[in-house]
């Protein structure tokens, strides 16, 4: 999960993740030039976070828990 650490969004995610126990490795775009890019090419040139990355390959925006849940399971 891209995030950034002033992002309520991601900060909700997190938690729901974490109560639901779904692991995620998170990436703070402001600290990695790399993921910055990587954020920007799937979010149309935009920085908007939380963009996660699931196990297919794909990625998705600002998902809801059960987008995630759906996703990884």
């Amino acid at each position: 999960m891209y995030t950034t650490p002033w992002c309520g969004y991601c900060s909700r995610l997190k938690s729901q993740l974490g109560r639901e126990g779904i692991p995620f490795t998170e990436v703070d775009i402001e600290q990695d030039p790399d993921a910055v890019a990587y954020v920007m090419q799937v979010n149309g040139g935009n920085q908007t976070v939380p963009t996660v990355v699931f196990p297919d390959g794909t990625a998705a925006t600002n998902p809801s828990l059960g987008e995630v849940r759906r996703r990884v399971r």
